[in-house]
């Protein structure tokens, strides 16, 4: 909840703000904390917007704000500028209202005695747990600043490439959905318009003519429902999807489909390795690190794979040989973390496995795009020549005809 207030600081100055707490009292223990005198507080209005509906719940904090924070963070801790003070600036200066509530309410929690870890941890969907024990790691380690460092660079190079991925997508859908607009309009408004031409006419017309007016019936007859049924059907598809042995199905699903699945499991791989490479250059220990992997890989076919080579480890295998029987992990990556366990080089292979990775996700990205694209230009030529010639082709017997 977000609350306004007015209240007066140690030298008898009036200061005005907004605080992000569960409850009001939360939020009043938080501003005393900063030596601020409550002189009135209430619950702010959500930001209104088109029939005056309260938009305040589609505010969030992305991943590119918490990139941008983490920079932020890894500048001013080189800097060796205090961390109450880094959080205080960059609460104050932040341009998402939600994140920068949530700074203040953790500079408070850093004033009150607490280590930013824990005041970390309690903002989960801002900072995962990944995020919170590399954090953890650079407190004990005393390494804080390089930690700092180490996340910034793991979460423009995660960004980088799911932006790159997400992105190269984004001109096919749209062509699609265009397209499927466009049929629809036809089949819709267009061809029920010139049926009734040929249907006067009383002339033989083609079949793919009669397929393409049987099509423009049913589209007419029956769109609304069919669009119910769709909407209907999505909705417990994508329940279904949430549910484990619905996100199970699903991300197996990504991992079989033709074309598709080659540029998910170097996604996946790549992630797992600069994941590993990262906690382990911050000094967490393996089998930490390979439960925190699991956690955040974002896909539960990797999830189990992980977890099963969490027991591995726990029963004194080797991670190699913890992972080598799965066929999601490639031969090639087994043998090479093998090879950097038994020289001590175990962090540095996994950064040459994560960039390998990451570069064959940007290779398998461009190849389907380039894939993707003339395939669209023979599709939509073909179904706009065989939507014209089955309404042009009768019309023109029909006045050759006369």
């Amino acid at each position: 909840m977000l609350f306004n207030y007015t209240s007066v600081d140690d030298k008898a100055q009036p200061k005005t703000g907004s605080i992000d707490a569960v409850n009001v009292d939360v939020a009043i223990s938080s501003l005393q904390r900063r030596g601020l005198v409550i002189t009135s507080i209430h619950e702010a209005e959500g930001k209104k917007g088109f029939l005056n509906l309260n938009i305040s719940i589609f505010e969030r904090v992305s991943n590119k704000d918490v990139v941008i924070l983490s920079r932020q963070l890894a500048t001013l801790f080189q800097a060796q500028v205090s961390a109450l003070r880094i959080f205080r600036l960059l609460g104050s200066e932040a341009d998402n209202r939600i994140l920068g509530a949530k700074l203040g309410i953790i500079a408070d929690d850093l004033q009150a005695g607490s280590s930013i870890s824990v005041a970390l941890s309690k903002h989960p969907k801002i900072f995962s747990d990944f995020y919170v024990n590399m954090i953890k790691a650079g407190e004990e380690s005393g390494k804080l600043d390089e930690t700092f460092g180490y996340l910034a660079d793991y979460l423009d190079r995660t960004y980088a490439l799911i932006s790159k991925a997400k992105g190269a997508l984004i001109y096919p859908s749209f062509v699609v959905l265009t397209f499927f607009t466009v049929m629809i309009l036809m089949f819709t408004m267009v061809i029920p318009k010139i049926s009734g031409i040929l249907t006067e006419s009383g002339q033989e017309v083609p079949v793919y003519t009669r397929v393409v007016l049987g099509l423009s019936d049913f589209f007419v007859a029956y769109g609304f429902i069919l669009l119910a049924v769709i909407i209907v059907a999505g909705f417990f598809i994508l329940r279904y999807i949430k549910t484990p042995s619905g996100k199970m199905a699903f991300d197996k699903l990504k991992l079989s489909i033709p074309f598709v699945s080659n540029l998910f499991r170097k996604l996946y791989l790549a992630r797992l390795a600069d994941n590993m490479n990262t906690m382990l250059l911050s000094g967490i220990p393996m089998i930490r690190a390979l439960e925190l992997t699991s956690s955040v890989i974002n896909n539960q076919v990797y999830q189990v794979i992980l977890a099963d080579a969490v027991e591995g480890v726990k029963a004194g295998k080797a991670i190699s040989e913890a992972i080598s029987n799965n066929d999601e992990i490639p031969g090639i990556m087994v043998q090479m973390m093998k090879v950097g366990e038994e020289t001590g080089e175990l962090g540095n292979i996994l950064k040459t496995i994560s960039r390998f990775y990451a570069r064959e996700v940007e290779t398998a990205v461009d190849a389907l795009v380039d894939l993707i694209e003339p395939l669209m230009i023979v599709s939509l030529g073909a179904g706009v020549a065989i939507l014209l010639a089955s309404v042009l082709v009768p019309i023109y017997n029909i006045a050759s005809a006369n």
